[in-house]
């Protein structure tokens, strides 16, 4: 969800910056781009998270079944 979010804020900027002149149109691209950058380690992230074990659900999970047991 907040990866799509700031996919539709980069798209919004980068539409916004085509219509502007000189410097706001240089700033509003490279803006742009940051975004879909930052955008784009969301679900990279989210990936690295979940396939090196590192998911603080896991574990949250274990401590409740082990509980449930006892």
């Amino acid at each position: 969800m907040p990866a799509t979010f700031w996919l539709v804020v980069g798209y919004f900027v980068l539409f916004s910056s085509t219509k502007a002149e000189g410097g706001v149109k240089i700033f509003g691209n490279i803006l742009a781009i940051w975004i879909f950058i930052i955008t784009a380690f969301i679900p990279i992230a989210g990936a690295y998270v979940a396939f090196s074990d590192l998911c603080p659900l896991e574990e949250i999970m274990e401590n409740m079944h082990f509980e449930r047991d006892s």
